[in-house]
């Protein structure tokens, strides 16, 4: 078992998006990782899609999902269910950053975009 303080979420290459790993590999685990991401407003994750499950909790902020050419918003203490190799784009439609948590079901998260090629995440270490 392991306390740690998290760390807020730092900026990354991907414009407007900045992350934080907060459980993962480094902290042991072998089949859980937490995501913190803050996404500015007008700001997106490309379209992309996991080869596993994903659970995504609003903190705070709106957003949309946008998958299988469909448009969800939601807004804080929404929860969104993704299911494994479900093409999705998250956005911040608000006026202030969106918040949100993913929480994925192993530590090395595999992310592809829409033709199943790899993306190399900037946090990955």
């Amino acid at each position: 078992m392991v306390v740690i303080p998290q760390q807020r979420p730092e900026a990354t290459p991907l414009p407007g998006i900045h992350h934080a790993t907060w459980a993962g590999s480094a902290q042991g685990l072998s089949q859980l990782s937490l995501w913190r991401q803050t996404l500015a407003p007008g700001a997106a994750t490309p379209p992309h899609q996991h080869g596993c499950d994903e659970v995504v909790l609003c903190l705070d902020g709106w957003g949309e999902v946008r998958t299988g050419g469909q448009v969800h918003r939601f807004g804080p203490d929404s929860t969104l269910v993704l299911p494994r190799d479900q093409v999705h784009e998250i956005a911040s439609v608000g006026p202030m950053p969106l918040e949100i948590l993913g929480i994925f079901p192993t530590t090395q998260v595999p992310t592809l975009l829409p033709d199943g090629q790899a993306i190399d995440l900037p946090w990955r270490s």
